[in-house]
């Protein structure tokens, strides 16, 4: 799968990629400083009827969301954590493994801690404001 978007069109391009992914309980968000991670995982968020303020969970780096059509959502920020050590010690664990949808940005600070059906998905800018979103295991 691989889609380019602008902001206008944000919320479909994340209705389309959930329904196509919905199957995968943790997604790994990858890309660039300013690329829109948390931008995709907000209007994510939106579409999945979630009215509580959703923000970048950088200093808290989890945050907790509910859904009223899945339930939890887990918002994870790895930047500023250093490696695999200090990730544990924040608690990352349990939501990565609690078969609740589990998004998380920076994953490479901590990889080896994803479940082995993680989905992975890139993001990158390309000309005129526009935002590609890609995911190999969904091609």
């Amino acid at each position: 799968m691989e889609i380019s978007f602008t902001k206008a069109s944000l919320e479909q391009v994340a209705k389309q990629v959930y329904a196509l992914a919905k199957a995968y309980p943790v997604w790994a968000f990858h890309g660039a400083m300013g690329v829109g991670k948390t931008t995709f995982i907000h209007s994510l968020c939106d579409v999945l009827g979630v009215t509580s303020a959703v923000g970048s969970p950088t200093y808290a780096i989890i945050n907790e969301y509910s859904s009223p059509g899945i339930g939890t959502i887990y918002h994870m920020d790895w930047y500023r954590l250093r490696d695999e050590e200090e990730a544990i010690q924040a608690g990352v664990e349990d939501p990565l493994y609690s078969n609740n949808l589990c998004l998380v940005e920076w994953p490479d600070r901590a990889i080896d801690l994803l479940p082995e059906h993680t989905l992975h998905l890139y993001l990158s800018i390309q000309e005129d404001d526009y935002r590609r979103i890609s995911a190999p295991a969904l091609a």
